[in-house]
């Protein structure tokens, strides 16, 4: 019915708080009417303490984020990882529509995970379920090791390869040369060749995590949402890529674009609702 977006809030935590409040406000004057309130965040909420852990957006880190938001806003809210939320929208009604088992990944700035069941997100006991991007990168090679270090400590996440940020970074350390990804893309398509190698290292780095995430939850379908998921190449290329590190003879589950784009985790996020 409505769309609206502004900057994420890098002044203080308040401001994050005053911002989702204001977004509501302006959904609720668009469709005249007052709604349930669903968000989708990076990281995600420990469900034994409310508190938000894991973002990349720092300033709500350790902070009861949904307790805030439901004091400004004077109503329930409900609060899942982003990913998820993307795996929750493409299941009820996007590139997963009647699949049992959804397997939602951002290939963006970052790289997250999300899976949704029977429609539901499937957040796990701990609440991190398919966080993938803090993985190690899977059959890392001697190159590879031990991996550039990530933001949260740990050295090769694989939130630090199969995403835009690390796309850039890859091809900085193959060439010295600083790139934005979508000029990288370009320069592939144009086929200059440390462009194209770079995109062929991005493309076996993400394969060796679809293989491994087909050999733990085998999902009826994976479904791509993100800035990298735009890029058709990587649909020509990633199934047989995934054969070769599957343990399995083959390699047939679909892998779609997010139907919904950009849309897809807000979409998620008020489809937290649907019971």
């Amino acid at each position: 019915m409505a769309r609206h977006r502004v900057p994420t809030p890098k002044t203080g935590y308040e401001d994050c708080i005053l911002a989702v409040r204001d977004l509501v406000a302006e959904a609720e004057r668009t469709a005249d009417a007052t709604g349930t309130v669903g968000v989708g965040i990076p990281g995600s909420p420990n469900p034994r303490t409310g508190l938000v852990r894991n973002s990349n957006a720092v300033l709500i880190n350790g902070k009861p984020l949904g307790r805030d938001l439901e004091a400004a806003l004077g109503r329930p809210v409900r609060i899942a990882n982003d990913a998820n939320c993307l795996a929750v929208s493409e299941a009820v009604d996007g590139a997963g529509r009647d699949a049992r088992v959804v397997f939602g990944i951002i290939i963006g700035t970052g790289h997250g995970g999300g899976i949704a069941i029977e429609r539901k997100v499937h957040a796990g006991f701990q609440g991190i379920a398919a966080e993938i991007g803090h993985y190690p990168l899977p059959w890392m090679r001697p190159e590879e090791f031990p991996g550039h270090r990530c933001w949260c400590g740990k050295h090769g996440c694989l939130d630090m390869y199969a995403c835009g940020t690390g796309l850039e970074l890859d091809y900085l350390t193959a060439t010295g040369t600083e790139k934005r990804g979508a000029d990288i893309i370009a320069d592939m398509r144009a086929g200059e060749v440390a462009a194209v190698a770079a995109f062929d290292r991005f493309v076996d780095r993400l394969a060796r995590s679809l293989a491994l995430l087909t050999n733990i939850v085998d999902p009826d379908v994976f479904v791509l949402g993100g800035g990298l998921s735009n890029v058709d190449e990587v649909y020509d290329s990633l199934p047989g890529r995934i054969t070769g590190y599957l343990f399995g003879d083959s390699f047939a589950t679909p892998i779609r674009k997010a139907m919904h784009g950009d849309s897809s985790g807000v979409r998620g996020a008020a489809w937290l609702w649907q019971d």
